[in-house]
């Protein structure tokens, strides 16, 4: 056994400053995993699964992780009327939103320059969340309110209004510098892609040739081969090339007037610039990235219960982590719960931290990883990231007490 001790460095309090609380992560290497062969090389000290309450552990992260967390995901409690149910309703939000605070400004602390935080979150308490967030985060580093569509059928018994999606609160911890990825194409995607003409550019899409900013050059009137006279723009918008630069276009033939020469023409857009991936967009359907159900039924297919109340699917996860990290990558994840964000990110060849309290950390958390290292998990995004097996974890727990500041320190651990 092994402790990680940081007296007087590891609490942060609400000024940014070290208070004077002792904290302490205590290893315990028969708890952590390896796969087999795998010797004792640097990846199992890459990932750290840590059983304890979520706010000391941060506290005592920070010595060694501040900075260099590339990406945050939690799902934290919804505050639905039974996280605190011993407070009365007004109090009970105020405490819910006060102990997200307290973590979140720890959060900021570990996150790399470059990091982003995503929070899931339903309407409860997602709109409190984000003035809180603004304040410790900052404002201007808000990214965007993602809805995910956690279900896909109507409750018949909703008092007013069958609700189906939650909230994905993105953050930046500096959005001067975050970059967020491309989403893969899908054949979907490329069947607005076509070559009618037999461009030898390859597929393409017209394109808009309005458009409602502003532009001194974009009034002129435009004569289709057909003979046809365009006398300019809708209303209330401007053609977004000059007429110099729509002939160019038009001579190298990336312009499209239709089959009889007589539409508004069109500027081509190629399939191969797109290649990279399409933007993203702030709506996340089922059939895109899983849904509750799916979550359940992978839950159910690792253990034969079912036993989270709104577990989330692998895909979802994947979505996250192929957007905001690179494989390598740290991701920490600080309410567990059933382990999807470790098990993704190890799956995705990313490095993990993740925290949890309950004894399901162990009775759930503990064989999920496992059978993810052993190549024993079939399931999820196993397919689609060609994961095989491989890679461990360490194992800490949170000291319920620590020795005496004069008494004989232990070796410390190894970082990660």
């Amino acid at each position: 056994m092994t402790i990680e001790r940081r007296p007087g460095t590891s609490g942060f309090g609400r000024d940014g400053n070290p208070d004077k609380e002792l904290s302490a992560l205590v290893e315990e290497p028969e708890r952590s995993h390896r796969a087999p062969g795998c010797g004792t090389g640097s990846d199992i000290f890459d990932n750290r699964l840590i059983f304890g309450d979520n706010l000391p552990v941060l506290k005592a992260l920070v010595p060694d992780f501040a900075g260099r967390v590339k990406c945050v995901f939690i799902d934290p409690p919804y505050n639905t009327g039974s996280a605190f149910a011993h407070y009365d309703d007004g109090l009970e939000h105020a405490v819910w939103l006060d102990q997200m605070r307290q973590r979140i400004e720890i959060i900021k602390v570990l996150m790399a320059e470059d990091a982003a935080l995503w929070v899931t979150l339903d309407d409860n308490e997602a709109h409190y969340f984000k003035v809180m967030c603004d304040e410790v985060v900052g404002r201007k580093n808000f990214v965007s309110d993602i809805t995910w569509q956690r279900v896909y059928s109507v409750k018949g018994s909703a008092r007013h209004i069958s609700g189906m999606h939650d909230h994905i609160l993105l953050y930046a911890k500096n959005i001067d510098v975050l970059t967020i990825g491309r989403i893969p194409r899908t054949a979907r995607n490329n069947r607005l892609y076509r070559n009618p003409d037999n461009d030898p550019r390859g597929p393409w899409r017209p394109g808009p040739l309005a458009a409602r900013n502003h532009y001194s050059l974009g009034t002129y009137p435009i004569t289709c081969p057909s003979g046809r006279v365009i006398e300019g723009p809708p209303n209330g918008s401007y053609w977004r090339y000059s007429e110099q630069r729509l002939r160019d276009l038009d001579a190298r033939g990336m312009i499209w007037w239709g089959r009889h020469g007589n539409n508004v023409p069109a500027p081509k857009i190629y399939l191969e610039s797109v290649a990279g991936g399409t933007r993203p967009t702030s709506i996340w359907t089922h059939d895109e990235v899983g849904s509750n159900q799916d979550a359940k039924r992978e839950i159910l297919d690792l253990f034969g219960e079912d036993m989270f109340a709104t577990p989330k699917p692998e895909r979802l996860l994947e979505r996250i982590l192929h957007l905001s990290t690179a494989p390598g990558d740290l991701v920490l994840d600080a309410f567990a719960g059933s382990g999807t964000t470790g098990a993704v990110a190890h799956k995705m060849g990313r490095r993990w931290i993740m925290v949890e309290r309950g004894e399901h950390c162990h009775s759930h958390i503990v064989p999920r990883l496992k059978k993810v290292i052993d190549g024993e998990d079939k399931g999820g995004v196993t397919e689609a990231a060609g994961w095989r097996g491989g890679g461990g974890y360490r194992y800490f727990r949170l000291a319920s007490s620590l020795p005496p500041s004069n008494a004989p320190a232990r070796e410390p651990a190894r970082s990660a």
